[in-house]
């Protein structure tokens, strides 16, 4: 272990020691314990490092929800930071390295600052850190009521995301229970927003609200016009209710932090120059995000190209469904628009290549794939959109490691068990839509629509040397998702 002016050390290993020690404080997947024991450990680590005061000090926005809180927070991270604002925000998971957990000002923390602050909380030092930020945006993890960001217990204000079905074993198999759950992090003295959810969630936050004397505001989506003509930093039409929620979060910790001349009055009608220039230059990795494959090689670089959005519950895979589906066209329109103009022989080769749709799908066993794939092929099918392909894999990632060395090693002794039943629910659902009565025989790793990997990088080969084989006369579109551990294996792989 690392100890005093060592954990000043700035090279790999020492970022990679801290890693594993990291790693070997993760003993168990379960998150959340309903009984509140573990998260009241929460509170005794605040306060044997010192931390009460600075984190009564922060001026913190904090977000749940099942789907849109991690957009949420970066819209109102990216307002709050062209305001002028030094920004804190954390979310998770990450999908590469643990740092894109923690940005302030907008960039991932060095790994001289995270490998000072762990060794700090690590080794339970006394002394004060000195990184101050003047907001920061907190993404719950899981739930609510005993995530461990619901350890700050004076934000200026709260958000609630969409809510949905996810993590049902943990957080309630109705949407009451999961809604109940979610509004754990409403503090009393703290205005709270959220959006327009279904009856049964919205009467539980209400509830939940008054109980609290909080006041519960639901806001609607953006309108784009108030963009002037320009597109949200996010993909999606999804995102523009996910804006409208940072817009409300924003404004009113503007006002509650003093700023009132910066924050936004929805009756003016006119977004201030500096939210529109937040909202629209947003990022966050593995949402609705678009890769070229530069393994294909420079002088075909539409030749493979990765969709990836980390969905994993049946209504963000149908909003993840509808976003492929509209990209896909706006690919069309735009191979189309370089065929008529007749530029040159090189743009009509691209235009006249042949748009395969393929899919790349992984779920943790916690989730029901049957509740997962119909929702995505039913909305793709309805826009027109048919997967030629399907090929599942385990992840690569493990749950219980951070870093480089939390990739499973690869060998022949993989259990792949759960791919075949994932594929098999698949080939169900294929047989289903199409109207027939009898079930295609699933044998082995591959059949016509369908092939499982036994792991990541053979499925990765396998396309390009699908693009390669076919010189390069197709176009593979390939839609990730099922789960952000897969969305972050495959840019690992591929950036």
């Amino acid at each position: 272990m690392l100890e005093g002016n060592d954990t000043l050390m700035h090279s790999r290993t020492a970022y990679e020691e801290a890693l594993s020690v990291l790693s070997s404080l993760i003993v168990n997947r379960r998150r959340c314990d309903k009984s509140g024991d573990r998260f009241e450990l929460m509170f005794e680590y605040v306060k044997m490092l010192d931390l009460e005061e600075p984190m009564r000090r922060m001026k913190v926005i904090h977000v749940a929800g099942t789907k849109g809180k991690g957009s949420t927070c970066t819209f109102t991270e990216s307002i709050l930071r062209s305001c002028g604002f030094h920004t804190g925000l954390f979310t998770s998971p990450h999908l590469i390295d643990i740092r894109e957990r923690f940005r302030l000002d907008g960039v991932n923390i060095s790994e001289e600052k995270f490998l000072t602050y762990f060794w700090w909380c690590y080794n339970k030092l006394k002394e004060r850190t000195n990184e101050q930020v003047d907001v920061a945006i907190l993404e719950v993890g899981l739930g609510g009521t005993f995530d461990a960001t619901n350890v700050v217990q004076e934000p200026l204000v709260c958000g609630i995301a969409s809510l949905g079905y996810d993590h049902m074993e943990i957080l309630g198999n109705t949407l009451a229970e999961i809604a109940s759950e979610k509004a754990g992090i409403f503090k009393r003295g703290a205005p709270a927003f959220t959006v327009f959810q279904p009856d049964e969630a919205m009467h539980v936050l209400r509830d939940k609200a008054s109980q609290l004397d909080v006041q519960l505001t639901v806001v609607p989506s953006l309108d784009p016009e108030l963009l002037h003509g320009r597109k949200l930093g996010l993909e999606g039409e999804h995102q523009y209710l996910n804006a409208g929620l940072a817009i409300a979060l924003s404004s009113t910790w503007l006002h509650r932090a003093g700023h009132s001349k910066l924050s936004y009055m929805e009756q003016s009608r006119s977004l201030p120059e500096k939210f529109i220039e937040g909202l629209t230059s947003a990022s966050f990795d593995g949402r609705a995000q678009i890769v070229a494959d530069r393994y294909i090689g420079i002088e075909s670089p539409e030749g493979l190209v990765f969709y990836l959005d980390g969905a994993h519950s049946p209504e963000s895979m149908e909003v993840c469904a509808r976003w492929f589906s509209a990209a896909i066209r706006h690919n069309q329109r735009g191979m189309l628009s370089h065929q008529s103009e007749d530029k040159s022989t090189s743009d009509n080769d691209e235009a006249r290549k042949k748009s395969v749709q393929v899919l790349l799908f992984n779920c943790m066993t916690a989730r029901d794939p049957q509740l997962l794939l119909p929702p995505l092929i039913k909305t793709c099918a309805n826009n027109g959109v048919h997967f030629k392909k399907a090929l599942f894999v385990p992840n690569t990632s493990v749950f219980n490691k951070v870093g480089s060395h939390s990739l499973a090693e690869a060998n022949g002794q993989v259990d792949l068990s759960w791919q075949f039943h994932v594929r098999r629910v698949w080939q169900n659902t294929i047989q289903r839509d199409k109207g027939s009565d009898s079930k295609a025989e699933v044998v082995g790793k591959s059949c016509e629509n369908s092939t499982v990997f036994s792991s990541l990088p053979m499925a990765i080969k396998w396309l390009r040397d699908s693009v390669l084989q076919q010189n390069r006369s197709i176009r593979l579109q390939v839609l990730v998702t099922g789960s952000l551990h897969l969305v972050g294996d495959v840019l690992k792989l591929i950036k």
